[in-house]
């Protein structure tokens, strides 16, 4: 389906504690919100506008910019961010404004745990999760990332976040930053239409000429190294159905599905063949499909 057909989503800043988190709205606002979704770290709800946008027929869809990301306009230092413990209140005090019945909370990477991690604190509070390659390490590792030590040693050691710190901040305009990232590194099986808008929410006009990440990288490298979260105590929590789709490739979805499944009756895991972590921009159909059977 061609998501250009349903038109493009309405954006809406939505009011927080501390802020006010950006949003895409999806479909009818006759209707209740049928789905949160919640991106990858360092993305922005648009970078899967295409994705999402043929549901609109049929649901209602809010695709936020989370703290740091996007047009979102919360105060974001990296200097205090050890664990997603704080996207998991943003989303919590994000679904405390809406109306109507609890809504699916579906996520990718970061996301999908951001998503479980507020089920497991309010299990009220969604009906359902979808989770696109979430990040949830084994056990023991997760409980490692949590201690004192570790949390400031180890994360900011990791190698993904080494590399987003280093990341290239600045371009010469949107048209260049999607010339460099076009084919290469984690885009390589993206589509010009979805980096094309990955690219338009993730760069900022700057006042001295050129553009610059609105997630900048000493946020992403952040987010990447703050582990201190535990994903497995808020799976023992959840009551509702929680669907996990990982991928064949490069997942970091690295607990095995039968742990998974032991912590919780409520969990299926289902492994998209051929497909790398970035399984939304390479199946949006199966992406589709999920939602729409959570939500209907």
């Amino acid at each position: 389906m061609d998501a250009a057909v349903f038109g493009e989503p309405r954006r809406r800043m939505i009011r927080l504690p501390d802020g006010e988190m950006a949003a895409l709205d999806f479909g009818a606002e006759s209707r209740p919100v049928d789905v949160v979704f919640l991106h990858a770290n360092g993305f922005n709800a648009l970078t899967y506008r295409s994705i999402l946008a043929p549901l609109a027929a049929t649901l209602r869809i809010l695709a936020v910019d989370q703290r740091g990301h996007g047009a979102s306009r919360l105060p974001a230092d990296p200097a205090r961010l050890n664990s997603w413990k704080l996207y998991r209140e943003d989303l919590l005090a994000l679904l405390s404004t809406l109306d109507g019945p609890p809504p699916i909370v579906a996520g990718h990477s970061m996301g999908g745990t951001v998503s479980l991690l507020a089920a497991g604190k309010r299990p009220e509070a969604t009906r359902g999760l979808v989770l696109f390659d979430p990040v949830i390490f084994p056990r023991l590792a997760a409980l490692g990332a949590q201690l004192p030590w570790a949390v400031k040693k180890i994360g900011r050691r990791a190698a993904i976040a080494e590399a987003a710190e280093r990341r290239r901040a600045v371009f010469d305009s949107h048209e260049a930053a999607f010339a460099a990232y076009k084919g290469r590194g984690a885009f390589k099986t993206w589509s010009d239409v979805q980096l094309a808008d990955y690219v338009a929410a993730g760069f900022r006009v700057r006042a001295e000429g050129g553009v610059e990440l609105t997630c900048t990288p000493s946020w992403e490298a952040a987010s990447f190294a703050g582990q201190a979260h535990d994903p497995w105590r808020a799976l023992s929590r959840v009551r509702s159905p929680v669907v996990i789709l990982k991928a064949e490739r490069g997942s970091t979805c690295r607990a095995s599905p039968e742990a998974l499944k032991r912590t919780s009756r409520q969990v299926k895991v289902s492994l998209v063949q051929g497909s790398s972590h970035f399984l939304p921009m390479e199946r949006p159909d199966l992406v589709r499909e999920a939602l729409l059977d959570a939500a209907l």
